[in-house]
């Protein structure tokens, strides 16, 4: 089997390729080769499997039909521009989320024509297709009214997405991640950064800055789960979609309040003094719109399956990123 990961170099997909190395099969086949491709070129992973490093921007002539040049069987789409830089950047956003995408979907449809190629399209979409008015819970079915530029963008993508599957020239699902927490690494440009920082910083004895209130309630899940819901969508019946393929991943439902209580519980008072409140209102009104929980029945029903705590979510950034220690001291889960 040969994997083409675009967005390799990011986070989500470094944990994607280091899960896909260890295991070095997928679906019962052997994983003969992985692609990794973005806009800089990834590190090299190491490891017995094959791995070619591309530095390419999606959004460019030709290069999407570069990158699909040997077929791969499995293509994971991860690349885009976050929500921040997205609001920030108007031209920019369409280009890379949009234009991006489209320009994969056409290269795939084109390849088919000369030989026949359906590969399967592992498509990471946003909870931010979703806008007010909200209910508390959000069903499979909701309309899409994305109040920002980042979740129009995604949610043109999750139509266009399904309508060249429902023609045959891709066998795509989308999958909606929650926000991603904890991120580990520098802070990026994404509006949601702070509910990772809020954590992140204080682990290591940093202060870290909130600009919201603590009553403020998000969708979570953990860089592990993420990595998890991207290799279950790999090997996933399709036909189980129907022409339905796009899927709200499972979460956890938690406020910037309860964050920080899973926080004092696993690092201590000490760790939750470093937070400083410094209201911030353009991301707040960014924040305010976004959805605050779903039900996620047909992607858990699909066995997809998402983290059982916060604290679970802190304890996994410990493990996986902090060597199991915080401030030296050895912890587990």
């Amino acid at each position: 089997m040969k994997i083409l990961v675009i967005g390799a170099a990011g986070m989500v997909g470094r944990k994607l390729v280091t899960a896909l190395l260890s295991a070095g099969t997928l679906g019962g086949r052997a994983i003969s080769a992985i692609t990794l491709a973005d806009v800089v070129a990834p590190a090299a992973p190491g490891g017995a499997i094959p791995c070619p490093l591309v530095a390419a921007d999606l959004s460019v002539e030709g290069v999407a039909a570069a990158l699909v040049a040997d077929r791969p069987d499995l293509i994971f789409h991860l690349a885009a521009i976050v929500s921040g830089e997205a609001e920030a950047d108007f031209e920019k956003g369409y280009r890379i989320n949009l234009d991006g995408t489209r320009q994969l979907l056409e290269a795939v449809r084109l390849a088919g024509q000369r030989a026949p190629y359906c590969p399967r399209l592992v498509f990471t979409s946003s909870i931010a297709v979703f806008g007010e008015p909200l209910p508390a819970l959000i069903g499979d079915h909701h309309e899409h009214t994305p109040l920002t530029s980042y979740g129009t963008q995604k949610a043109i993508c999750e139509l266009l997405l399904a309508d060249y599957s429902r023609r045959g020239f891709v066998d795509g699902i989308g999958i909606r991640l929650p926000t991603i927490a904890v991120r580990p690494g520098k802070p990026n440009k994404a509006a949601s950064g702070f509910f990772s920082g809020i954590i992140r910083e204080p682990l290591v004895g940093l202060e870290a800055v909130l600009p919201v209130a603590d009553t403020v309630r998000h969708w979570f899940a953990s860089p592990r789960a993420a990595a998890g819901f991207l290799l279950h969508a790999a090997t996933l019946d399709t036909a189980k979609l129907g022409h339905q393929r796009n899927l709200s991943m499972p979460g956890l439902a938690v406020t910037v309040g309860e964050q920080i209580a899973a926080l004092e519980r696993v690092a201590g008072p000490q760790a939750v003094a470093l937070i400083r409140l410094i209201p911030d209102p353009v991301i707040a009104g960014i924040v305010a719109g976004w959805p605050k929980a779903f039900a996620a029945t047909r992607a858990r029903a699909l066995g997809f399956k998402g983290d059982t705590s916060f604290e679970e979510i802190i304890q996994i950034h410990i493990a996986d990123e902090l060597g199991g220690r915080i401030g030296g001291q050895h912890t587990s889960m």
